[in-house]
């Protein structure tokens, strides 16, 4: 699920423009970069739940070197551990994404690239929660009115593996888009497909040289393992996804923006079951200093 957008990343790819790659000649480092920002970011009606409210800040970085691509980040939330919000004392105070990709145009040293397909990659995710405690359990009540104790996982540890690629699409430009298997890293097992795309599209410029851009990106899950604890106690269904749509200001040094996320039964699980309302809309505000 990729809830962030690789927007140093695309930003580079503006700087030479929309290409195939081509790695025919040998030089695996030609396109070869790095960013990192830090983003103060206010979530307000995040899913699950859909009444989560806190800050957090958040340190994004990634780049290319030779076959491989990254991206991820590090969030803290709920920096002063404010009990007006959630993430408060008891919660997972941290998360992490890492999305190492490898070239497979730039590990054979070919050009892979056919029609929109710019360039075709290997590509992996993982999430990282910050380490709840293991083992402990939840009285929870069904719909039915039942009560069940639901034994917890621990944070989240799961990793995706699949293919990748670099798309030229209409109006939007360079889209990564991937199509992963998940390994429940928790559970031991393979639980699922994930298909995943964003994109940074630059639309106005300011005589500055500062500018808008539409960012955003797309996650959906399906062939998720249900899970149910009980009549009315149900967890996951086999499919759920959200999708990031950001209007953000860019200068040189400097980034403001907000997002609107739209979830529907997000990371597969049930809306209105055990993880409560996991359908509906949140909205993200950042301001972002960049390296």
């Amino acid at each position: 699920m990729m809830k962030k957008l690789i927007a140093g990343a695309t930003l580079a790819a503006l700087s030479t423009g929309a290409f195939a790659a081509d790695y025919t000649d040998g030089n695996i480092h030609k396109n070869d970069y790095a960013w990192s920002q830090f983003n103060l970011m206010v979530a307000v009606d995040e899913h699950p739940g859909g009444d989560g409210h806190h800050d957090y800040l958040e340190m994004e970085f990634g780049g290319r070197s030779g076959i491989f691509a990254l991206y991820g980040y590090v969030d803290v939330f709920n920096l002063t551990n404010n009990s007006n919000q959630d993430k408060f004392d008891g919660s997972s105070k941290m998360f992490m994404k890492f999305a190492p990709r490898v070239s497979l145009d730039a590990l054979f040293e070919t050009d892979l690239s056919y029609g929109p397909i710019q360039e075709v990659y290997f590509s992996t995710l993982f999430n990282w929660g910050g380490g709840q405690i293991q083992g402990l359990q939840e009285e929870v009540e069904t719909t039915t009115g039942d009560k069940v104790d639901v034994e917890l996982d621990g944070d989240i540890n799961n990793s995706f593996w699949g293919l990748g690629a670099d798309v030229n699409v209409p109006w939007l430009g360079t889209t990564s888009v991937n199509l992963y298997g998940l390994y429940d890293i928790n559970a031991n097992k393979w639980d699922g497909y994930q298909f995943s795309a964003n994109w940074f599209k630059p639309f106005f410029f300011f005589e500055n040289k500062s500018f808008l851009s539409f960012q955003g990106y797309v996650d959906y899950q399906w062939g998720i393992d249900k899970v149910a604890f009980g009549p009315g106690a149900v967890l996951k269904t086999d499919k759920g996804g959200a999708a990031f749509l950001g209007l953000y200001w860019h200068s040189d040094r400097y980034a403001v923006g907000y997002g609107l996320k739209a979830y529907k039964d997000v990371y597969g699980l049930k809306d209105g079951g055990i993880a409560g309302n996991t359908t509906g809309f949140g909205h993200y505000f950042a301001v972002t200093y960049k390296f």
